[in-house]
C-alpha cells in the first residue's frame, strides 16, 4: 500500500509540475504583472505567484488528502473495536487464551497486534507479558507516528516555499530598480512586492492547518495509547492472578 501511495505522489507531482510549466511558459517566466491581474480569486492568485504559488496549492492537495485519511484511520473505533474487544474480553474470561490468539491473528490492528505480542509470554509470567505489550504499544505507535508526519513535513515546506516566493519577489522588485533610470516609484515595486507577499500568505494557509492537524493527531495517538496500554494489562490481569 505505500508503495502504491508513492507512486501515485510521484504521479500527482508530474502532472502538476508539468502543468504549471506549461502555465510559465505561457506567461514568460516571470509572474504577470500585478497590474495586469483582473481576477482577485483562488486561481487568479497562484497564477499570480507562478511556480511556487502551483508548488504550493500541490502542497495544500496533498496535505487535506492526508488529513482525511489520518482522521478516519486514527478513530478508536478503527484501532480499538468495541465488538472485537467485547469478544476478547469474554474470551479472557473463559480463558480460551488460543481461541484469543487465533483471533487476534484473524483481526490484525493496533489492539490485536499488541495482544498478540503479549499472549506467547505467557509462560514467563505476567511482567514479561506486560513488557512485550509495551514494546508492542511502542511498535505500533511508531508506524502511526511516521505516518502523520507526513503533515508536519508539509506544514514545514510550505512556509519556506513561501519565504521563497517572498525571495523571487524581492529579486523582481529590486531587478526593476536596477534597469530603471531615476527615482523610482512605489507602483514599480509593487508587482514584485505582490508576488513575495501573496506566495508567503499562501505558504501559510497550508501549513497552520497542517501543524494543528499534525499536533490534534499525535495527542489522540498519546491518548489512544495509554488506553490500549490500560485495557491490555486489565486483560493480562488474569495471569497475575494464576501466579
Amino acid at each position: 500500500m505505500e508503495i502504491k501511495k508513492m507512486i501515485w505522489f510521484v504521479v500527482l507531482f508530474t502532472i502538476l509540475m508539468g502543468s504549471s510549466t506549461y502555465l510559465l511558459g505561457e506567461n514568460e517566466t516571470l509572474p504577470a504583472p500585478a497590474s495586469e491581474q483582473t481576477e482577485f480569486n483562488l486561481i487568479g492568485l497562484i497564477k499570480a505567484s507562478g511556480f511556487i504559488g502551483w508548488l504550493i496549492l500541490f502542497l495544500s492537495i496533498v496535505s487535506v488528502a492526508l488529513e482525511i485519511e489520518f482522521f478516519v484511520k486514527l478513530q478508536r473505533n478503527k484501532l480499538i473495536p468495541p465488538d472485537l474487544l467485547q469478544e476478547i474480553e469474554e474470551l479472557f474470561e473463559e480463558e480460551s487464551y488460543e481461541e484469543v490468539m487465533e483471533t487476534c491473528t484473524a483481526e490484525p490492528g493496533f489492539f490485536t497486534n499488541v495482544l498478540s505480542a503479549a499472549l506467547p509470554k505467557a509462560e514467563e509470567g505476567f511482567n514479561s507479558m506486560m513488557n512485550s505489550a509495551k514494546a508492542a504499544i511502542d511498535e505500533e505507535s511508531m508506524k502511526l507516528q511516521q505516518r502523520i508526519s507526513w503533515l508536519q513535513l508539509i506544514g514545514s515546506i510550505a512556509p519556506m516555499l513561501g519565504l521563497l516566493g517572498t525571495v523571487q519577489g524581492m529579486i523582481i522588485a529590486f531587478h526593476k530598480i536596477a534597469s530603471m533610470e531615476g527615482a523610482p516609484k512605489p507602483k514599480h515595486l509593487a508587482d514584485g512586492i505582490y508576488v513575495a507577499l501573496l506566495t508567503t500568505f499562501e505558504g501559510l494557509i497550508v501549513a497552520i492547518p497542517c501543524l494543528f492537524c499534525y499536533f490534534f493527531l499525535k495527542n489522540k495517538l498519546v491518548r489512544i495509547n495509554m488506553e490500549v496500554n490500560l485495557i491490555v494489562e486489565e486483560l493480562l490481569e488474569h495471569f497475575r492472578k494464576s501466579e
